[in-house]
């Protein structure tokens, strides 16, 4: 799009020269042909860093964008994010796009259907009901089971399962809020990306990221029920049981395990190797690897079992 239609969307004065803009981006991420926002002051010593071409800010922030920088000053950055990012979505499907490409020894069922410009590897095996989207790239000998969803531009890895009704990349829950108490849609322009050797169970969601991918390493493993939000990053060997969830923008190290119905908050980095038990709360980032941890508040899982010792015995 080019920079001065931008500036008509949502309002902004503009002149200068008029650039084309090929896409959004976070700030750390963009380039100089894309466009970015900044939300919140936190975020303000990002700026410098930036390669942005293009900067959404109100005008307390404003000052901060270089000279090498065009800076759109808007009342609300995030608002006026959300109301773009529908002009960068891609086609849902796109009919101009080859035919899919199926690899030798792959056996895909009738009833599975595989959109335009995807591309199935060897000796994989696709199951009825399966959906997978424009541009999914899908590797060697992986097994699909019925109706699975695989949203466009999604890559999974060689030697992956995924287990019946899952679904790989919707969209992540993102959205903006007015003064008058209106959402409106941030449309999830990511992907999601499997890496080597993953199992997903049954009924699990990997929502797809607003910027860039949601990444889940190699040797993940998943139970049945599960959510992974948008822009997390599951680290190597991690394992979450059923009903855990983590959401957006959190990263877990390697060999991390969440049990039952535990959870994790966002924009949290949860160390190596460390083990939260059922129904655990992470509200903090963990920076020490190795540790156990249970409860709400989230303690060490020690600490736990005392204190639970210690409130029976007041009961008595």
């Amino acid at each position: 799009m080019r920079l001065e239609e931008i500036a008509s969307i949502i309002g902004a004065e503009f002149s200068g020269t008029d650039i084309k803009i090929s896409g959004m981006n976070a700030l750390k991420d963009a380039t100089e042909n894309q466009l970015s926002f900044v939300a919140n002051s936190k975020y303000i010593n990002d700026i410098k860093d930036s390669k942005a071409g293009v900067v959404l800010v109100d005008f307390k922030t404003k000052e901060f964008v270089g000279e090498s920088v065009i800076a759109l000053e808007v009342e609300s950055p995030y608002w006026s994010m959300a109301i773009l990012s529908k002009y960068f979505a891609p086609l849902i499907e796109d009919d101009e796009l080859p035919f899919a490409k199926i690899g030798e020894g792959s056996k895909i069922s009738k009833k599975a259907e595989i959109a335009n410009g995807a591309i199935v590897g060897k000796n994989c095996t696709v199951m009825a009901h399966v959906y997978i989207g424009a541009e999914v790239v899908i590797g060697d000998n992986t097994i699909i089971y019925p109706n699975v969803t695989v949203y466009r531009d999604c890559v999974i890895g060689n030697d992956c399962i995924i287990h019946a009704n899952s679904v790989i990349g919707s969209d992540g829950f993102g959205f903006a809020t007015n003064k008058l108490g209106e959402h409106k849609k941030i449309y999830q322009n990511g992907n999601v990306i499997l890496e080597d050797d993953i199992e997903i169970g049954s009924n699990s969601s990997i929502d797809r990221a607003v910027f860039g991918s949601t990444v889940l390493k190699k040797g993940v493993r998943i139970d049945n029920l599960v959510q992974v939000g948008h822009n997390c990053e599951i680290g190597e060997y991690s394992v979450m049981v059923s009903q855990s969830g983590i959401a957006g923008s959190t990263k877990l190290g390697r060999n991390v395990v969440m049990g039952g119905q535990s959870a994790a908050a966002g924009h949290l980095e949860i160390a190596p190797f460390s083990t939260f038990a059922a129904r655990s709360g992470i509200t903090k980032n963990i920076k020490e690897s190795g540790k156990t941890f249970a409860g709400f508040p989230l303690m060490e899982h020690r600490k736990w079992l005392k204190l639970q010792i210690k409130i029976a015995k007041l009961l008595k």
